[in-house]
């Protein structure tokens, strides 16, 4: 299957293909739209089946990428970058200073910062190639640093205006959240949950997240898989994407999905389907936008975290309008979401159209 008719390639800016053999480094980064800034988005490194499934990956994060800086209201493109993971090339001081001088190569029409896989020490080794990566420490009270807690604090706030509009419920105290994925992110919000009062149940692939949650809280384990399934209030998927689709989805109990990890839907009919399941989902890329508020306002410097936290807070609002939208009309909250970042694209797209035209006259 050729680039240009994936299923998942939607007019992408440009695709890069880097291969570095002295270090190992496989990279894609896809740069789906600059129209509202330079492309801002995550590096992932993951073990992926193979090529034509890392491709997908990419192209789907970086729209998804668009759609989050478009809904936030930050003046960031979407891009996104993955690294192939396997045993011959492990992680390296040298696989991430190759990393560093491709994001260079692009003379900052991309802005990485880390996502699965991806330390805060990685970037900092990719920052001594370029200086177009976020996600960085910072000093005093100044935006940066992981990004992990504000994405978790904007997902409990999208948890919190679910269960108001939903549920009717006033706080999280006595609801019960499954989280599939209690990593970075998992774990803050596990905190943020169990100090509203809700009890959790969680899964994870990894045995020693398992354990670093329940020696800070209570939580009753189940299996990654089974989770899904769980007779909860809320379920807060927060590992990888894809695992909301026709076979899954007549089996969830769980009166809202609201979660961190990106893609949930495995298609954009599934939406659809959850809404006709009396499901309530938060489109991801709405819910989980507080880590990318906080590398953007660390980019572009001069911003506190009090600034950061203000930003992140309205993303309940936002969700909020897109859920009463749902319950007045026709179009589930996945496909509301997306027509609205589709929007705000394509009026920066015509005002930009309009200004260069302007300027052009101007020339003339």
């Amino acid at each position: 299957m050729g680039v240009f008719n994936h299923p998942e390639f939607d007019h992408h800016e440009s695709i890069s293909f880097i291969d570095d053999p002295a270090t190992g480094l496989n990279t894609i980064i896809a740069i789906h739209s600059t129209a509202l800034g330079p492309a801002a988005g995550g590096c992932r490194r993951w073990v992926y089946a193979n090529d034509e499934a890392a491709l997908t990956d990419v192209l789907r994060l970086s729209r998804g990428m668009t759609y989050k800086n478009a809904v936030a209201g930050l003046p960031f493109g979407g891009d996104k970058s993955v690294i192939l993971g396997s045993d011959a090339a492990p992680k390296s001081p040298e696989l991430f200073r190759a990393f560093g001088r491709a994001i260079e190569s692009l003379a900052g029409r991309y802005i990485t910062a880390e996502d699965v896989g991806i330390s805060v020490d990685d970037m900092r080794i990719v920052r001594g190639e370029t200086k177009f990566v976020s996600g960085l420490p910072q000093s005093g009270n100044s935006a940066g640093g992981d990004p992990s807690p504000w994405t978790a604090l904007g997902v409990f706030l999208g948890i919190e205006a679910a269960a108001a509009s939903r549920l009717g419920a006033d706080s999280m105290h006595g609801l019960t959240v499954a989280i599939q994925g209690v990593g970075n992110v998992g774990l803050h919000l596990c905190r943020l949950l169990h100090d509203a009062g809700a009890r959790l149940v969680i899964a994870d692939v990894n045995p020693g997240s398992l354990r670093a949650v329940c020696k800070l809280m209570p939580a009753e384990i189940a299996s990654p898989q089974e989770i899904l399934f769980s007779k909860v209030d809320v379920l807060a998927p927060c590992a990888l994407g894809n695992v909301l689709d026709s076979e899954t989805i007549p089996r969830i109990r769980a009166n809202i999905i609201a979660g961190a990890a990106n893609n949930q839907l495995a298609t954009a009919t599934d939406g659809r389907l959850l809404a006709e399941s009396g499901i309530l989902y938060a489109p991801d890329y709405v819910i989980n936008a507080g880590g990318v508020i906080s590398v953007a306002h660390e980019y572009l410097g001069g911003s506190s975290e009090d600034q950061v936290r203000a930003e992140v807070s309205l993303i309940p609002g936002r969700l909020q309008d897109i859920f009463r939208q749902a319950e007045g009309g026709s179009e589930p909250t996945n496909v509301i979401a997306d027509n609205l970042a589709r929007r705000i694209v394509a009026n920066s797209n015509k005002n930009k159209a309009m200004h260069d035209s302007t300027d052009n006259r101007r020339i003339a």
